[in-house]
């Protein structure tokens, strides 16, 4: 198998989508299975023993679901990328998944030419949110929230973003509106190699696992 082939771990308590997903990949050139968990608990030991180049981790499991998964695999200092798998108009932790250190979120219809994209766009780095899927996201989720817990969020978002110089915020605004580190170099008229030094900066300053809890955090500043 070539060096550069992107190894997939699926999870997800559906025999039915896993072994559709399992196909999806190996009908790829580019991708491989690493392997399959039915719950977050296998998910977890799994990615821990395969060392895959990404995880598609299905939110709701028996046992231990999604979210729990993400932060235990976080917390153990994995930094393996997670594509979370749900519907997005009825599952509320989606947002906590992201939070916890999810990188991206697909909708379980989406199509499989775009399942297969984010994936190899994962595994590279970026980040697969639209700026109106984050806002979307927030709001959905955040909205949810007792006025009181909305007004904490956004007063510790914004002193977050205070921490930074005046050069980071403007960085770290174009990644919450979904910029590539190509789009933001041509915005503020930078490097491809200073934009990457700065997020890099910025995830260690703000204590973020990668780019889409700054989108995050820059969409709850807004109030």
């Amino acid at each position: 198998m070539a060096d550069d082939v992107i190894r997939v771990l699926v999870v997800d308590d559906d025999a039915l989508v896993r072994a559709g997903l399992s196909t999806l990949l190996g009908a790829d050139p580019g991708l491989e299975l690493a392997g399959e968990a039915a719950d977050g608990e296998q998910a977890v030991a799994q990615a821990r023993r395969l060392r895959p180049d990404v995880v598609l981790m299905d939110i709701r499991m028996p046992r231990m679901d999604g979210l729990a998964a993400t932060e235990a695999l976080r917390g153990s200092g994995s930094t393996v990328p997670v594509i979370v798998l749900t519907t997005f108009d009825t599952d509320a932790h989606v947002l906590r998944a992201l939070r916890v250190g999810a990188n991206s979120f697909l909708l379980k219809d989406t199509r499989p030419r775009d399942i297969l994209d984010a994936v190899r766009r994962v595994a590279a780095g970026e980040t697969v949110l639209s700026p109106s899927a984050v806002a979307r996201l927030v709001d959905h989720v955040v909205r949810r929230d007792p006025a009181e817990e909305r007004r904490r969020r956004t007063e510790a978002a914004r002193s977050a973003l205070d921490g930074l110089t005046a050069r980071e915020r403007e960085v770290a605004v174009a990644v919450g509106e979904g910029g590539s580190n190509a789009e933001i170099a041509a915005g503020l008229h930078m490097s491809v190699p200073t934009v990457k030094t700065y997020v890099s900066r910025i995830l260690a300053k703000l204590g973020c696992a990668n780019r889409v809890q700054v989108a995050i955090l820059v969409h709850e500043s807004r109030g």
